[in-house]
C-alpha cells in the first residue's frame, strides 16, 4: 500500500519558476499541479483540492490577492493554506496578503530550502487543526481559547502576556531559519522563567506566532512580568550577528518585547476573546 502524496497547486506565471518548483516538490515527495493564469488556479483549486497553494501575486489576469480572495470565499477552498510568492516587499502589501488570509509569504528572490520550511510548516498547522504551533510546539488556537475560558470568573488568576516585536523585519533580514530559531528560543526563556514563579496547573500558549500567553497566580505576576521583561531585554541584541549588532541598536525596527498584565479575570470578561483584545490594548 503506498502513502497517499500531499497535493501542492503552484499559480506562477514565470514559467521558469514554475518548472523549478514542480521539480523541487516533486522530487520532495509531493504531488504538483501548475498552471500560470489566476482564473486557472482557482479553477483547478476547486477541482484538483490541494493541501496548499503556493500563489504568485503578480498575474496576467487576475492578481494573487484576488485570487486568494475567490479561494477564501468559496467553502470548498476557504481552509486551504495560501502561500503568497511575490516580488512585493513592502510592508502594505504583505499585510494585504495576510488580511486576505494568506497563512504566509515570502519575497522574490527567494531561498527554496526556505519555501520549503513555510510549505512544511503550514501542512503542519493544518494537520495539527492549529492546536500547537510548529516552531515551538507549544498550545496556540483553540487550546489557547479552551484555557482562557475554562478560568474566566475564576479567582486566583492572572494573564500575562508577551508579544515579540518586529519579527517580520528579522525575518526579511535574516531568514526564515534564523526567525524560527529566536522564537524558540525565546520561547524556551519564557519557560524557564516562568517555573521559577509558576505551578503545575499554569500554562503557556501562544496567542499568534509571535505574541504569548500565560495564566499564573496573581501573587507571582509583578515578579514573573519584571524577571521576563529584563531577560527579554538584555537579550534580544544576542539575537543579531555579531556585525550587525551595534548597527540595529538604536533602530526602530529591532527585537523587541511588549508586555500586558490582567491581574484578574473574576466578573471582568465573558468570552476569551475580550480578554486578548485587552492585552491587545494595554501592551507596552
Amino acid at each position: 500500500m503506498t502513502d497517499i502524496k500531499l497535493k501542492i497547486l503552484i499559480i506562477e506565471d514565470d514559467l521558469d519558476v514554475a518548472e523549478m518548483l514542480n521539480a523541487y516538490f516533486r522530487v520532495q515527495g509531493y504531488e504538483v499541479f501548475t498552471v500560470n493564469w489566476g482564473e486557472d488556479g482557482v479553477r483547478s483549486c476547486q477541482t484538483v483540492h490541494p493541501d496548499l497553494v503556493i500563489l504568485d501575486i503578480r498575474l496576467p489576469d487576475i492578481d494573487g490577492y484576488e485570487v486568494a480572495r475567490r479561494l477564501r470565499g468559496d467553502r470548498r477552498t476557504s481552509d486551504v493554506p495560501i502561500i503568497f510568492l511575490t516580488e512585493k516587499r513592502d510592508r502594505s502589501d504583505r499585510l494585504q496578503g495576510l488580511e486576505i488570509g494568506a497563512d504566509d509569504y515570502i519575497t522574490k528572490p527567494f531561498d527554496v530550502q526556505e519555501l520549503r520550511l513555510r510549505v512544511r510548516n503550514a501542512l503542519k498547522r493544518m494537520s495539527q487543526g492549529s492546536l500547537t504551533n510548529p516552531v515551538t510546539g507549544l498550545p496556540e488556537g483553540a487550546l489557547v481559547d479552551e484555557k482562557l475560558s475554562e478560568v474566566l470568573g475564576k479567582d486566583g488568576v492572572a494573564v500575562l502576556f508577551v508579544a515579540i516585536e518586529n519579527m517580520d523585519a528579522f525575518r526579511e533580514a535574516y531568514g526564515f531559519v534564523a526567525s524560527d530559531d529566536v522564537l524558540r528560543a525565546i520561547s524556551l526563556m519564557v519557560m524557564n522563567t516562568m517555573r521559577e514563579y509558576s505551578r503545575p496547573e499554569d500554562f503557556l500558549g501562544h496567542v499568534s506566532g509571535t505574541d504569548f500567553l500565560l495564566v499564573v497566580p496573581p501573587s507571582n505576576l509583578s515578579a514573573l512580568s519584571e524577571k521576563l521583561r529584563a531577560r527579554l531585554e538584555q537579550s534580544v541584541e544576542y539575537f543579531y550577528p555579531i556585525k550587525d549588532r551595534e548597527q540595529v541598536a538604536n533602530r526602530i525596527d529591532r527585537l523587541g518585547a511588549k508586555l500586558a498584565e490582567i491581574a484578574s479575570l473574576k466578573n471582568q470578561f465573558t468570552t476569551a476573546d475580550e480578554v486578548k483584545a485587552e492585552l491587545l490594548r494595554l501592551k507596552k
